[in-house]
C-alpha cells in the first residue's frame, strides 16, 4: 500500500468566547469570506449528531470559504451585537486565506426567539455594509444593496414585483419544523432537507459573490483517474472530504465515513474489478455542488465482484450494465456518490435471470390457477440490449415488454 496522502487541515482561530474563524478546508485553501451567526442554544447540537454532516463552520469551510463564526446569547444587547460583528469582519479581512474585499456573505441560523430580545431593526442595523449576500432562516430584514435568500418553515408569501425589488429569493420547506431543521444534532434536523437548502443556499451564495468556483468535472474524472486507472486507495480517498460515504443503490455496498470507505475500497472495489473494466459515458449534468453521468459499465465477469454482484463466481460473461451517479462534491472534494444500475439486466445478460417466475396472485378479474396449474409472468427485463437502447434509441423498439402475459403451465 502506498504511502497516506493528507487531507486540508487549516485549524480554527478562536477569537476570546464569541468568535472562530475557520481558513477554508479545501485542496486551494484561499476562499471567499462568510459570516456565520448562531444562537449559543446552538452550541451544543454537534455532539449530538448521529450522521456525516458536519457542524456548519466546517462544512462551509469544506465548500471553500474562508469563515468567521459569530455566536449570540439571548441576553446580547445590541451595543454587544454590533460589536461582535465588527471583531468578527476585522478578523476575517485580516485572514490571508480570505480573498474577498467588499463582497462578503451571512448566514443566520436559527429564529429570531432563539436570540431574545434583539429587535428586527437593531439586527438590521448591526450586520456590515460589506455584506451582499444574506441567507435567514426566519424572517429578518435585509439591508439596502443586499440580495436575501429565505428558507422558511411556514409559508411565505412575496409577489414576484416586491421580490425583484428587494432581490429576495425564497423557498418553503413543509417538512420543516423549525429553522433547526439545517442544523445536524437539532432535534428538529431534516437530513434531505437540509441537504436540498443547503444546495439551494450554496447556488445563491455563489452567484452573488462569485465563487468559490471549481471544476467539478475534473475534479470528478481525477477521483474515477485514481479508482479505475491509478487504481490506488490514497489518492482516490484524497479526492474526498473528511468524512464522505458511497453508496451501491442495489447492492447497499459501499462504505460510511473514511475508515469503512477506505476498507471497502480496499478490499471489494478498487482491486475487485476486471483489468477490462471500462466506463463509456452517455450524458453528464453539472449542477451547483454535483454531477449525475448516465454511462455503460462494462466488463468481463471473470472474477467475482463482491460490490457488483456479491456472492455470485465468475461465469466469464461479458457485461454492458446502464449505470447513472450522482456525485455530491463539496468544494473542490467528493463527500458523496450515489450510484444506481439496472440488476435485472445484469443478471439477464449472466443468464442467471429465469424468463418467467409464479406469479402468486389471483389475476384482476378473480381468475386463479386451475388444479395442478399455476400462473408465471415473463420477467420484464431485458440483457445488454438495455444498454444498447440508452446508447443509441434506434437500436431496439420500444414497448415490447408491454404485450407480455401471464401464462398458465403444470405446476411441478
Amino acid at each position: 500500500m502506498s504511502q497516506q496522502v493528507g487531507l486540508p487541515s487549516a485549524k480554527p482561530i478562536t477569537f476570546g468566547s464569541r468568535i472562530v474563524v475557520q481558513p477554508p478546508l479545501t485542496r486551494l485553501g484561499t476562499g471567499p469570506g462568510l459570516f456565520i451567526i448562531r444562537p449559543a442554544v446552538f452550541s451544543d447540537y454537534q455532539e449530538k449528531n448521529e450522521t456525516l454532516d458536519p457542524e456548519p463552520l466546517q462544512k462551509w469551510a469544506e465548500e471553500g470559504f474562508a469563515v468567521a463564526q459569530i455566536t449570540l446569547h439571548a441576553q446580547d444587547e445590541n451595543a454587544e451585537v454590533v460589536h461582535s460583528l465588527n471583531s468578527a469582519q476585522k478578523h476575517l479581512q485580516d485572514l490571508p486565506e480570505c480573498t474577498s474585499d467588499q463582497h462578503f456573505g451571512l448566514i443566520v441560523y436559527g429564529s429570531q426567539s432563539d436570540y431574545g430580545g434583539l429587535s428586527n431593526d437593531a439586527f438590521c442595523a448591526s450586520v456590515p455594509d460589506i455584506v451582499k449576500a444574506a441567507v435567514y432562516f426566519d424572517t429578518w430584514e435585509s439591508k439596502e444593496g443586499q440580495s436575501f435568500l429565505f428558507h422558511a418553515t411556514i409559508p411565505h408569501r412575496i409577489s414576484f414585483t416586491e421580490a425583484k425589488f428587494k432581490q429576495e429569493t425564497s423557498y418553503f420547506y413543509g417538512d420543516g419544523v423549525s429553522p433547526g431543521f439545517i442544523v445536524p444534532g437539532h432535534p428538529d434536523f431534516k437530513i434531505s432537507t437540509a441537504g436540498v437548502a443547503h444546495t439551494r443556499t450554496l447556488a445563491f451564495l455563489k452567484k452573488v459573490l462569485g465563487g468559490p468556483l471549481f471544476d467539478l468535472e475534473r475534479i470528478w474524472d481525477e477521483h474515477t483517474f485514481y479508482e479505475f486507472g491509478e487504481r490506488s486507495v490514497e489518492k482516490t480517498m484524497a479526492t474526498m472530504v473528511q468524512e464522505p460515504y458511497v453508496n451501491h443503490v442495489p447492492t447497499m455496498t459501499g462504505g460510511i465515513g473514511r475508515t469503512r470507505l477506505s476498507h471497502f475500497y480496499l478490499h471489494h472495489f478498487i482491486f475487485n474489478n476486471p483489468d477490462d473494466t471500462v466506463l463509456e459515458l452517455i450524458s453528464r449534468t453539472v449542477g451547483t455542488d454535483r454531477i449525475v453521468d448516465e454511462f455503460i459499465f462494462c466488463l468481463t465477469h471473470v472474477k467475482q465482484v463482491d460490490w457488483l454482484l456479491p456472492g455470485i463466481p465468475p461465469t466469464g460473461k461479458p457485461l454492458r450494465i446502464p449505470f447513472t451517479s450522482v456525485v455530491n462534491i463539496r468544494g473542490d472534494r467528493l463527500y458523496h456518490e450515489h450510484i444506481a444500475w439496472d440488476q435485472a439486466s445484469v443478471l439477464v445478460q449472466l443468464g442467471l435471470l429465469p424468463e418467467y417466475l409464479p406469479f402468486p396472485y389471483a389475476l384482476p378479474d378473480g381468475t386463479v390457477p386451475a388444479a395442478g396449474k399455476r400462473f408465471e409472468y415473463r420477467v420484464p427485463a431485458a440483457g445488454a440490449e438495455t444498454a444498447n437502447k440508452l446508447q443509441n434509441e434506434h437500436e431496439f423498439e420500444s414497448n415490447q415488454m408491454i404485450d407480455f402475459k401471464i401464462r398458465e403451465v403444470d405446476d411441478q
